[in-house]
């Protein structure tokens, strides 16, 4: 497979993971309440804390519907970072300092999950999960970079 194809399927898949990651915040309330089916399934520490995430939220909706709105605008920041990879996509070697911002990114969001979730009242194994979003989001960007790279040295962009 060419070296520009497999640059292509992983800003491919990158961008498709942050709009799904995204999407999905939309309908968080349904998404608790079908969990919650299943809560006996997790340890008892995680399920009571999807728990209490769904009694607040559904609490909060009720309530003050128009706070989901930042869900809508999470699930768009999603989308709008994942259209960042465009030019990327179009022309890695031009646009490769998108990747380079997008790993900054990655990076940046271990000290925000640090700090805002302990302020937040976040449980600790959840805040070590919104860290891994960033350390494995990170790999298939350090991959691209380096495929960038490679292909910056064939065509002779260095």
């Amino acid at each position: 497979m060419k070296l520009i194809t497999r640059i292509r399927l992983l800003i491919s898949f990158f961008m498709i993971a942050l709009m799904l990651s995204g999407i999905t915040a939309m309908p968080a309330e349904t998404e608790l309440r079908w969990l919650m089916q299943y809560k006996e399934m997790f340890p008892d520490r995680l399920g009571n804390w999807l728990q209490t995430c769904y009694e607040a939220l559904t609490a909060t909706n009720s309530k003050y519907p128009f706070l989901a709105y930042g869900y809508d605008w999470l699930a768009f920041a999603h989308i709008v970072i994942a259209l960042s990879f465009i030019g990327p996509y179009k022309d890695p070697v031009k646009n490769a300092w998108i990747i380079d911002w997008q790993i900054l990114l990655c990076i940046a969001v271990i000290p925000l999950a640090m700090i805002a979730g302990p302020v937040r009242q976040i449980p600790v194994f959840h805040i070590m999960i919104d860290c891994c979003f960033g350390l494995l989001g990170i790999i298939p960007l350090l991959i691209c970079r380096k495929w960038i790279k490679q292909l910056a040295l064939q065509s002779g962009n260095t």
